[in-house]
């Protein structure tokens, strides 16, 4: 059994990580921070907690955190956690970072996106969080960068034709939908019940998302050239889910059963992710509430282009499931373990 702090336990992502981690068969969940809720059970912040995780909010310092757990994660905003994770470092704790603050390598597109960071030394050593890629690199891991939704949902679907060398990586365009979780729980316009609902729009269009760096760095190390990316995302009236539709060139003439036959041979010992049958193609509703990351593929021989269709549940694979199946990586548990229940459906 594993002390575990939760540290921003207030948000979508604290909340989601205290319901999985209340059940997980091998974490107690020791300390929960709030500076909003300070003093009051995490359960009446978030009443479906109710007898599931009735801890404490409390606001304290680095300090006092680090004699309180053993494994932290840092839900918490940019630039809070740059500023927070040396100090547990510091007192040889393992961090899991929610956050965007050790997912770039490189400083300066870290700074040209977001803003000036505190702690560029640890960068370099801060792994990033995908497993079904960086397994062997997240069980010797003290820090991870736990990946962002977005990218989560596109290089899943990308990384075996990308690894196959069996696409353009300067002809890909990803078009994903997300629900308004995705924006966090703090108040605002955009995402109030009659902005969204009945209604579906872009958003941060041509290169302006944040994700855009973040999704690059990573198909460019599995195209071992640099990848360039037209990523537009969209807000869906939907609470959870991501779905991704991702368009590529072929390099050469790849038929729909050899692309289903190698993204199959890519996952075959990957629990979580779900490669579908032709002309089977992924909903969100099919991994609502799951670790699961549900992938279709579908061939255009007209065009020689690929369609990838993957889907997640942006608050658990793209966030706190994620964050928990790394946990279990790096303290040797059952990969599965606190995750392995079926999708919410309906």
């Amino acid at each position: 059994m594993i002390n575990v702090g939760i540290i921003g336990a207030s948000g979508y992502t604290g909340a989601e990580l205290a319901r999985l981690l209340c059940c997980h068969p091998e974490a107690n969940i020791s300390v929960a921070t709030s500076r909003q809720y300070e003093g009051r059970p995490l359960s009446e912040v978030f009443p479906s907690l109710r007898k599931k995780a009735d801890i404490i909010c409390e606001n304290l310092t680095p300090d006092e955190l680090a004699a309180r757990a053993d494994l932290f994660f840092t839900a918490v905003p940019h630039k809070t956690a740059m500023d927070l994770v040396p100090s547990l470092l510091a007192h040889d704790k393992k961090v899991i970072d929610l956050s965007a603050d050790f997912r770039i390598r490189d400083v300066s597109v870290y700074e040209k996106w977001y803003q000036p960071h505190s702690s560029p030394e640890f960068l370099r050593e801060a792994v990033y969080g995908l497993p079904e890629l960086y397994r062997s690199t997240i069980k010797s891991a003290r820090l991870i960068a736990n990946p962002g939704c977005y990218p989560t949902s596109i290089i899943l679907g990308l990384a075996p034709l990308l690894k196959a060398d069996g696409i353009d990586p300067n002809t890909i365009i990803a078009d994903s939908k997300s629900g308004t979780s995705g924006a966090g729980r703090g108040a605002q316009t955009g995402t109030l019940f009659c902005e969204v609902h009945d209604g579906f729009r872009p958003y941060k269009v041509g290169r302006a998302h944040r994700h855009t760096p973040e999704i690059e760095q990573e198909l460019s190390l599995l195209a071992g050239t640099d990848a360039v990316i037209s990523f537009t995302p969209h807000l869906l009236p939907i609470s959870r889910g991501i779905l991704s539709t991702i368009y590529a060139t072929l390099r050469t003439k790849l038929n729909q059963e050899q692309i289903i036959s190698m993204y199959r041979e890519f996952y075959q010992d990957e629990f979580f992710v779900r490669v579908l049958d032709e002309d089977c193609f992924p909903a969100t509703n099919s991994v609502r509430g799951s670790n699961f990351c549900d992938i279709s593929v579908k061939v255009d021989p007209a065009t020689n282009r690929v369609i990838v269709m993957s889907a997640i549940d942006n608050v658990v694979k793209g966030a706190s499931g994620q964050a928990v199946q790394n946990m279990n990586i790096m303290c040797g548990f059952d990969e599965t373990s606190g995750l392995d229940a079926a999708p919410f459906f309906p």
